[in-house]
């Protein structure tokens, strides 16, 4: 039986409504990242809709575990979604590049690098979700 909670997917099973929740905001910052003004604030919200998307998957599969030291969201998907590794890795390798633009140091972050962190970001977002509906966990 299905909680307030969650939502049923493709195969029947449960998504936690934290995990829709983050899609959604994911979602959301995509659209703002594509209205922002400045290649710096593009790049960072089209990061920040990847790392949200992210977190997704990781609060609809990953058991929470005592006396581990926290991991960022990067670390943690490749274990947990082993067929997301490849944009994790990509995603972490970018992550100082997003640093920079969060800080919205000029010229650090072109309108090509921008719209490729938008495009990648969506694209991420695309597989998250085909996971997502796929999921084989149980909530």
């Amino acid at each position: 039986m299905r909680g307030p909670d969650s939502a049923s997917n493709e195969s029947g099973r449960t998504i936690p409504l934290a995990s829709i929740e983050l899609v959604a905001s994911a979602v959301a910052e995509v659209e703002t990242a594509l209205a922002e003004p400045t290649s710096a604030l593009r790049y960072a919200r089209a990061q920040l809709a990847a790392r949200r998307a992210a977190a997704a998957i990781l609060a609809a599969r990953a058991q929470p575990r005592r006396g581990h030291r926290p991991q960022n969201v990067w670390q943690m998907l490749p274990r947990i979604a082993p067929e997301l590794s490849e944009w994790a890795q990509f995603f972490s390798a970018t992550s100082e590049h997003a640093a920079a633009a969060q800080a919205e140091i000029p010229s650090a972050i072109s309108r090509r690098e921008a719209d490729d962190m938008v495009r990648d970001a969506r694209n991420f977002l695309d597989r998250v979700m085909v996971a997502l509906s796929r999921s084989s966990a149980a909530v």
